[in-house]
């Protein structure tokens, strides 16, 4: 392991409110994930989730019959978790486990369904970070398993940070490092949300290199930017018709890099 990341693990230790209303701040990623969820992963199977946080997918996967091991960097955000598979009766399908992507010592099986990435690659800055944690993901996987990841998309993060900061323009040598290396200027100051920003051209063959061979990639906001509101407060029938045409422009190739988020599918050969 390369890179000292304790000042992402304090950052989800004082994020806790935040990270528990993220999927319902962006209501198309969660629900084109979903969707991607119950196309991809095998019925009933047993999933790894590395990076589970407080649990946005975590129990939608227990209520839809998966057996779950949690795994995340933050104890504070593993104890959310706990509490919340209390209070919703689904703590006999979840094993919650504190963890660190890259080495994941306290995950010893190696027979796992599915393996789920769906955020430490994005906090690893260093590229042999997130080979690292592929590689351990995919030993835990079994022969012909799913493994599932997610990116910030180096582009589609620019209409967030358009509306959201629109003062971070004036940092020009911040913006210059994002644009040419994917994160921030090694000499700056840690803390807040550390990350590293992907080119779609990069995804599958990192993940190729690692032994998988590749399903999907997939944009999980495609065509609304920043625009969440327009979509969250679609209701019924007009929200699923939209659903439907939004899953089907996700592999679009022109729209992919334009999402914040890019989720990659790939599955382990077998004999791999």
């Amino acid at each position: 392991m390369c890179d000292d990341i304790q000042d992402i693990h304090d950052y989800y230790d004082n994020a806790i409110d935040n990270e528990d209303a993220r999927l319902e701040r962006h209501q198309l990623e969660r629900d084109l994930t979903w969707r991607y969820f119950s196309e991809y992963l095998p019925p009933g199977g047993k999933v790894l989730e590395v990076g589970a946080a407080t649990g946005g997918h975590t129990l939608w996967l227990a209520q839809h019959g998966w057996e779950v091991v949690a795994v995340d960097l933050s104890e504070v955000q593993l104890a959310r978790l706990h509490d919340r598979l209390e209070k919703s009766g689904l703590s006999k399908r979840v094993d919650c486990r504190s963890g660190d992507a890259r080495s994941l010592q306290t995950v010893p099986e190696t027979d796992f369904d599915a393996v789920l990435l769906m955020g430490p690659l994005y906090h690893l800055v260093l590229a042999e970070d997130r080979q690292q944690a592929l590689h351990q993901a995919i030993f835990r996987l079994k022969p012909g398993g799913i493994l599932m990841s997610t990116f910030i998309s180096r582009y589609g993060i620019l209409g967030d940070l358009l509306k959201n900061i629109p003062d971070w323009i004036e940092d020009q040598v911040e913006v210059h490092s994002l644009i040419e290396v994917g994160y921030d200027p090694q000499h700056y100051p840690r803390g807040g949300f550390r990350g590293y920003f992907a080119k779609i051209a990069e995804i599958a063959p990192l993940h190729e290199a690692a032994g998988l061979k590749t399903l999907v990639v997939a944009g999980v906001e495609p065509a609304i930017s920043a625009d969440d509101e327009s979509y969250n407060h679609l209701e019924g029938r007009q929200r699923q018709l939209w659903l439907d045409l939004l899953y089907a422009a996700s592999l679009e190739p022109s729209l992919i890099a334009s999402s914040r988020h890019i989720l990659y599918i790939g599955r382990k050969p077998i004999g791999g």
